[in-house]
């Protein structure tokens, strides 16, 4: 039941995210908002995961009533998508309330998934986020005739994992008991270098996220075949989640080194040959690496390393998607051009240099 319970909710997260990250922004531009306007918007969500875990290193208990108001915090904030999709200063503040409560949802459930279901089965359930993701992308992309239907979806989704992640509280009693006092036991400094590797590595991503479609489709790639290379990427994703279990109970710090290596030799691909179809498929198979393996190692690792297991798992979201992301998205920008992936593949090489010495 657990299990179920945990896909369940992976499951419609990552449909409620493929929503928010795909669709709304072109909502916004269909309604009129500037590429800047949709630009401050959509920033502010990573800024909220970044800032919000700090208000728990002494202020804040993440524990089952603060995870329960950012649950309906979450559903409050979808229905008022309806009152300020209209107005860029409302919904600018709807956005970065949404995004702090996101911040929280995430984290929570994460602990209690690796707990209880371990290397061995972690993967398997976590998968359903991807496969919610890829789902809602072809479905939505076939009903999208005006902007209110996104909104209709993304409640509903919303709804739904609030409802599946409610049902998991009562797996979290006892360990919750064991973190209630252990704020002060976090630090960033101790490990240093492994949270710097997440940083670079996020910022290494921000070309990848924002720009493949056009990168790719400026050599000459057309945009059916570029959705499915997008395509591709998520069901080698799924297929690692799948069979991960063996390669998890390896040593873990030695993992996240071949993941940032092979990370920084994929963007050296793209960079290399951005007008070959068969080296950019090779490229989006080593994502089931870049993020499948890459993300499951660092939480494993996280679990391990810090007492306090929610706080870790906050901090990784806020440091590595939120601050990453967000810079990784700016610098992106700036950099953009046909020596965009050679700097993404130097971000990740400085990822993988990060954490060289750590065994």
């Amino acid at each position: 039941m657990l299990f179920f319970r945990l896909s369940a909710f992976y499951f419609f997260y990552f449909a409620a995210v493929g929503i928010y990250v795909i669709f709304l922004p072109k909502v916004l531009n269909d309604l009129g908002y500037t590429e800047l306007q949709i630009g401050v918007i959509f920033a502010l969500a990573p800024l909220m995961k970044f800032v919000t875990p700090f208000l728990f290193l002494k202020h804040i208990t993440l524990n089952q009533n603060v995870f329960k108001t950012a649950l309906f915090g979450s559903v409050v904030c979808s229905f008022l998508l309806y009152l300020t999709i209209n107005n860029f200063y409302l919904l600018m503040l709807n956005n970065a309330i949404l995004g702090a409560c996101l911040s929280m949802i995430l984290p929570y459930l994460e602990v209690i998934s690796v707990k209880d279901l371990g290397k061995d089965k972690y993967g398997k359930s976590r998968l359903f986020g991807s496969i919610g993701f890829m789902l809602v992308t072809l479905i939505l992309a076939r009903v999208l005739h005006e902007p209110i239907i996104a909104i209709h979806f993304y409640v509903v989704v919303n709804i739904l994992t609030v409802s599946f992640a409610l049902s998991l509280l009562r797996y979290d009693t006892a360990h919750e008991k064991n973190q209630s006092n252990d704020k002060n036991s976090f630090s960033f400094m101790k490990h240093w270098t492994f949270w710097l590797s997440l940083f670079f590595m996020q910022i290494s991503f921000g070309g990848f996220y924002n720009f493949f479609t056009i990168y790719e489709t400026s050599h000459g790639i057309d945009l059916k075949t570029v959705s499915y290379l997008w395509t591709f990427g998520v069901l080698c994703e799924i297929a690692m989640l799948y069979y991960q279990a063996p390669f998890l109970k390896r040593n873990l710090v030695g993992i996240i080194k071949f993941c940032l290596l092979i990370t920084s030799f994929r963007w050296l691909l793209l960079y290399l040959f951005p007008d070959s179809l068969f080296m950019t498929y090779i490229s989006q198979g080593i994502h089931a690496f870049s993020f499948a393996l890459f993300h499951s190692s660092v939480l494993m690792y996280l679990y391990s390393l810090y007492d306090n297991k929610k706080l870790a798992q906050q901090f990784m979201f806020g440091v590595a998607y939120g601050l990453g992301g967000f810079l990784g998205s700016l610098i992106a920008g700036y950099l953009y051009g046909e020596n965009l992936f050679l700097y993404c593949s130097i971000f990740a090489f400085f990822a993988f240099l990060s954490i060289a010495k750590r065994k």
